[in-house]
């Protein structure tokens, strides 16, 4: 079997479990299982093939036309590259992770089996936009994978928020899909095709006649999808659905799914020195901003969310300096170690039997009570926080790399400007995301918030799962070194001054944090109403702001009130208030666009009630009246229709008689 066929059933054996998932969900509930996680497993076996086979080689490519459609073909494609071959095995070692998982997580769930096939069905989708060698094939995956997320964030339906979330998520990402798809239909008129090899080779005879605006208007594609500023605030939100599937989001699909489209268009991109400018601008206040609000969050799977924020962020900034191999890389380290978060938040939860312990103030006793998630998410947080040896250290130096190569002028694919902004960004970026790494950690494990019920051991499909992602997590960027022929042969290897500047940062964020927590917590245990103090019920803002973010505390009462010792609200002072909600986007867009265009609907609803239906419903009286004269006027008395007649014609003969005598 050739490895084109090899890479085809990748994605067509999740799209066949799903849709058998579907069909025999409620007929032969007993096959839901097998079907959600066989063929995941199986496509996860292919791909590595697939990988192994193609070695970091050449691209390969294949196509056929399945039928005319005028002077822009569209055509099924593949095309395989390292970029492929190692990001379709990321999805599924990733998916299948996420469906064993959910065989333990959601086993009590009675619309497992819907969720199991949509979860198949986001797979093979991202899997289609990985090998596809054509835009709109690609296009295709992209917007299966809108309508999937919609559903699984609103997989809970019966909770306000998770309607809510799930909607907002499909309207701000759809908001960025509009002039993305005006940008793929520019972009195929000037170069003569959607095939990803033609465009290519027309960027690089200079056949692109609107480079920048086309690479703006897919940006706003990009910064729906993988949540980048000022597009990103659907992201937090899509909390609300089942963690498994966060974690499928967040890892492997979907805000992946932007920065692998730009690494496969780059050339595209650095076409327009304006774009990659924008995309730095972007991609920097992405990275800062979101790092201040995960310093702020309560909810660890919030904090979770902001983080990804703000590793895409670094992947958009390796693209912004013209280093698709750097992004791809951090992409493909973020995969392990944010799936492996997330998955050991849910074990947090689970164990709660709730989702009200994923307020971090909350937490206590888990340690114990929890081990596997315990080390293994030391382990990812260490990853996250860019530590060597871990993987986030290895991918996040290529970052800084790039970044320092590009702002020194050893590279010319991007302007200086742009190097210098990722760089100083990404490493205001590592010391934040140092600091908060370490706040969830001792919040979640070494709080002293209120103790939850034990509901007894998890099960083993959840914790041998994280201990899967836990390899790669801690090993992946060692195999840095051999690494280069699978991104266009150039190295990741981090350099001495990137390294020891970017580990020092991430060593001091991480210990003013810890020290931080040690005062904090020194001075809560000296103070016996210490959590009531810490949150006085006066501080109307604060109250207001933590509402906001769907976490405020109930501060009468001292023995629900959240840990005092949270070193977020020390280190960030009055900025804390602003961090929380996400320093109020939201609220912005809501008077921006959100009043505006419900003041506008409430105008065409008057409009219409009042105006228009008053005409269609005045036609409709006046014909009701005219029918009222007409039918009293229908007597059935022959002695007042010959009175009636008689009338009649004397008013004829007088009339004649005065036309007469007026002649």
């Amino acid at each position: 079997m050739t490895t084109t066929t090899l890479a085809v059933l990748v994605p067509l054996l999740p799209f066949l479990g799903a849709a058998a998932g579907l069909l025999l969900g409620r007929t032969a509930p007993g096959f839901v299982r097998p079907l959600a996680v066989l063929p995941t497993l199986a496509a996860a076996v292919l791909a590595v093939l697939v990988a192994v086979r193609h070695g970091g080689g050449k691209t390969v490519e294949a196509a056929t036309q399945l039928t005319p459609t005028g002077s822009v073909p569209i055509d099924l494609a593949l095309r395989l590259d390292g970029f492929a071959a190692l990001a379709a095995v990321l999805v599924c070692v990733v998916a299948g992770c996420v469906q064993i998982y959910s065989t333990g997580y959601l086993r009590d769930d009675p619309r497992y089996p819907s969720y199991a096939s949509l979860v198949s069905l986001f797979t093979s989708a991202m899997l289609l936009v990985v090998y596809s060698g054509d835009l709109m094939v690609l296009l295709v995956g992209w917007e299966i994978m809108g309508i999937c997320s919609y559903f699984l964030v609103g997989h809970y339906w019966e909770t306000p928020e998770a309607r809510a979330a799930s909607l907002k998520a499909f309207l701000v990402t759809k908001l960025g899909d509009v002039p993305f798809l005006i940008g793929l239909f520019a972009l195929a008129a000037d170069a003569g095709t959607f095939r990803i090899g033609g465009i290519l080779g027309a960027v690089a005879a200079g056949g692109l006649d609107h480079p920048t605006l086309i690479a703006l208007l897919l940006l706003a594609g990009v910064a729906g999808k993988s949540a980048q500023f000022p597009l990103h605030t659907w992201l937090p939100d899509a909390m609300a659905g089942p963690t498994p599937v966060s974690a499928l989001i967040h890892a492997a699909t979907m805000v992946a799914a932007g920065i692998y489209f730009i690494a496969r268009l780059l050339p595209v991109f650095a076409a327009s020195a304006a774009a990659l400018t924008v995309l730095a601008v972007m991609a920097a206040v992405t990275m800062v901003g979101s790092a201040l609000a995960a310093l702020a969050q309560d909810d660890i799977k919030r904090v979770l969310a902001y983080s990804t924020i703000g590793q895409l962020g670094y992947m958009a900034g390796a693209l912004a300096v013209g280093d698709r191999g750097a992004a791809v890389f951090h992409l493909l380290s973020h995969g392990a170690f944010k799936a492996l978060l997330f998955l050991a938040a849910g074990v947090i939860i689970h164990a709660a039997g709730t989702n009200s312990l994923s307020a971090m103030s909350r937490m206590s006793g888990l340690t114990k009570r929890i081990p596997d998630a315990y080390w293994t998410m030391t382990v990812a947080l260490l990853a996250l926080a860019a530590l060597p040896p871990f993987a986030g250290f290895f991918s996040k130096e290529a970052v800084l790399v790039a970044a320092e190569h590009t702002a020194l002028g050893d590279r010319t694919v991007a302007p200086a400007g742009a190097g210098w902004t990722v760089l100083v960004a990404g490493l205001l970026t590592a010391l934040l995301t140092a600091a908060y790494a370490t706040r969830l950690w001792l919040l979640a494990f070494r709080g002293r918030g209120t103790e939850a019920p034990d509901h007894g051991r998890q099960p083993i499909a959840m914790t041998t799962v994280l201990w899967v992602l836990a390899i790669p997590s801690l090993g992946f960027g060692l195999t840095v070194t051999s690494l280069d022929d699978w991104f266009d042969g150039q190295a990741l290897t981090p350099t001495v001054t990137t390294a020891v500047l970017g580990t020092g940062i991430a060593v001091i964020g991480g210990a003013v944090t810890y020290a931080v927590w040690q005062r904090t917590r020194a001075l809560a245990a000296r103070t016996p109403l210490g959590a009531v103090a810490a949150h006085p019920e006066g501080d109307a803002g604060l109250v207001e702001a933590e509402a906001i973010a769907g976490h405020a505390p109930a501060y009468g009462d001292v023995a629900s009130a959240p840990d005092p010792a949270d070193p977020g609200r020390v280190l960030l002072g009055p900025l804390y208030r602003h961090a929380v909600t996400g320093f109020h986007l939201d609220a912005v867009y809501r008077t921006l666009f959100v009043r505006p265009v419900l003041a506008a609907a409430s105008l065409v609803r008057f409009l219409d009630r009042e105006v228009v239906d008053t005409y269609v419903s005045g036609a409709g009286t006046g014909t009701n009246w005219l029918g009222w004269l007409v039918r009293r006027a229908q007597t059935g008395n022959v002695q007042t229709y010959l009175s009636a007649l008689l009338a009649g014609s004397v008013v004829l003969a007088i009339a004649a008689v005065l036309v007469a005598a007026g002649a």
